[in-house]
């Protein structure tokens, strides 16, 4: 509840604070003109505001044309056009623009606005300054905050998208941490399932062993019995739970803990735990990186686990070929008689085949190939490995493991390091952009839209309205006769007397008052502005000529009667 009074109370404030403001300059206004009515004036301005501050937050354009109808009505002012409620008009525009995103509705309503000024104007018959005003000044106080109001909103918009997207960089470092820590989880798990598995398969197969002994009492043999099952359901639930440690499959989770162990000592532990093994190694022994050591142990450990788990009777053929550029580790067991190929393929099918599915990735990781499946007889396992790690820039798809299409062939040749992903794609030449740079672009394009908008639209005003209001002010102070000339000119004179007296130009814009006024018959008057002020309405002086004579001067006055 408090959360939801906190805001209501900051905009009643800010809506507070802006009509003090605008009532402040309506005051002020009313308190310079000089017959002003306190109700039409003072009193109506302030009903108005009232209304239209708050409504500049639901309904900006309704508020700017509240505030537009206080101009209009001073537009059919006799004095003077000109108001206090111009401020109250701009300050409307502007925060129609920065709380309106879209163009086209807010520029309808300020060109209806400007289409009733100039209505005003037509109805009331205004004066040409009025017109100037209502051209001029009115537009000016609709467009340009307008401009500036969505100049404002697209410099707030690009820093929100901004800070938007750096908590997104901010979110995806968190991803890649929890990422690094899977990681770090699926190598521990796949350490375990290799490293400890491999060591309860043996114990199991131990037990075993001495569960023939003939020196062992029956209650001695169901123990050891007891033992093998509790080792092999160890096996299971160790399996598992690697299961729920491992990332999904297809993944790479890095190498593993470093192996201490050779192939020979691992071997020489089979052996000394009652698994027939033979094993042979042919070939110059080359020097290996510690990652291909480490996948060719892995190998032989998971095919040894493997076959003590489903052949624990059968021997066990391991050989080791090192070639030229690499080597081929092969393993081969042969299958229970009682199960045949089919028992065997069955029981390597166990666990869903996560251990040769691990297999898989670290050996095509290191650039190599492998092959599972029957093979005389027996079940084989067969892992072509270079000497030397190659980049491989994709992994496999998770799937069973199958045999390649050349097992037996040679590594692929090393790519390009250009090949490999680069690990900011949207950086790429023609790579596709991400999301939320596209938006911060898109962000970006608008504010600089509004930004050039909101510095050009002023100079094409000016382009199109200072130079009619020079001409307009340079007619108005070039057809001023002062009063002090107008006393001294005295009827019956020709004009060449009086033409030093007299202004360059004729006032060319009377009223019709004060054209309608009445003249000698066949006279022709003209008239002449009493004061320099461009926006007060001033008393006109009239000067009725019969040919190059004076014959009457006399003065409209500014108000009429």
């Amino acid at each position: 509840m408090l959360r939801t009074l906190i805001p209501s109370a900051r905009t009643a404030c800010g809506d507070a604070a802006l009509w003090v403001v605008l009532a402040a300059a309506t005051g002020y206004g009313f308190r310079d003109a000089a017959a002003a009515s306190l109700t039409l004036d003072l009193l109506l301005p302030l009903a108005v505001l009232v209304v239209a501050v708050p409504w500049s937050r639901r309904r900006p354009g309704a508020a700017v044309v509240l505030v537009n109808g206080l101009c209009a009505g001073g537009l059919a002012d006799t004095a003077t056009p000109g108001n206090a409620h111009v401020l109250s008009l701009a300050a409307m525009s502007c925060l129609l623009g920065a709380r309106v995103a879209e163009a086209r509705r807010p520029l309808l309503v300020l060109a209806g606005c400007a289409a009733v000024d100039l209505a005003v104007c037509a109805v009331v018959r205004a004066q040409p300054v009025w017109w100037f005003y209502a051209l001029t000044v009115l537009p000016a106080a609709l467009l340009l905050p307008w401009l500036a109001g969505r100049h404002w909103r697209g410099r707030r918009q690009l820093v929100r998208e901004g800070w938007r997207l750096a908590r997104g960089l901010e979110e995806r470092q968190h991803l890649v941490a929890e990422r690094a820590r899977l990681t770090e989880r699926a190598e521990i798990a796949a350490d375990m399932h290799d490293s400890l598995g491999h060591a309860l398969s043996l114990v199991a197969l131990r037990a075993g062993a001495l569960e023939l002994s003939p020196d062992l009492t029956g209650r001695d043999r169901a123990d050891l019995a007891d033992l093998r099952g509790t080792i092999a359901d160890a096996v299971e639930q160790l399996r598992e739970t690697v299961a729920v440690l491992r990332d999904p499959p297809g993944r790479h989770t890095g190498a593993g803990l470093p192996v201490d162990d050779t192939v020979e000592d691992l071997l020489s532990r089979a052996v000394a735990s009652g698994v027939p093994v033979r094993w042979e190694r042919r070939g110059a022994s080359p020097p290996l990186s510690s990652l291909v050591e480490r996948g060719m142990y892995r190998v032989v450990q998971e095919a040894l686990t493997n076959a003590t788990k489903h052949a624990p009777d059968c021997s066990i053929s391991v050989r080791i070929t090192h070639e030229e550029g690499r080597t081929r580790v092969s393993v081969m067991n042969a299958v229970p008689s009682a199960g045949g190929p089919a028992h065997a393929s069955a029981g390597t099918a166990s666990g869903v085949g996560r251990g040769l599915s691990g297999l898989q990735e670290r050996v095509t990781v290191l650039g190599g190939s492998l092959r599972t499946g029957p093979d005389k007889g027996g079940f084989t396992v067969t892992a072509v490995l270079p000497h030397q790690k190659t980049a491989r820039t994709a992994m496999p798809k998770p799937g069973p493991v199958t045999a390649p299409a050349t097992p037996t062939g040679p590594p692929g040749p090393e790519l390009p390091s250009d090949t490999a992903p680069h690990p900011y794609p949207d950086m790429l030449p023609g790579a596709d952009l991400p999301e939320s740079a596209q938006r911060l672009a898109s962000v970006r394009g608008d504010a600089r839209r509004r930004s050039v908008a909101a510095f050009a639209a002023p100079v094409v005003a000016a382009l199109f309205f200072v130079p009619s209001a020079v001409y307009l002010a340079w007619q108005l102070t070039t057809s001023v006769l002062p009063p002090s000339h107008f006393d001294q000119l005295v009827t019956g004179r020709p004009r060449t007397e009086l033409a030093a007296l007299l202004p360059a130009r004729a006032y060319p814009y009377p009223s019709d008052h004060a054209r309608s006024g009445p003249r000698p018959p066949g006279a022709r008057c003209e008239f002449y502005r009493s004061g320099r002020d461009l926006l007060d309405d001033v008393d006109l002086y009239r000067l009725c000529w019969s040919g190059d004579t004076l014959l009457t001067k006399g003065t409209v006055p500014a108000s009429r009667p």
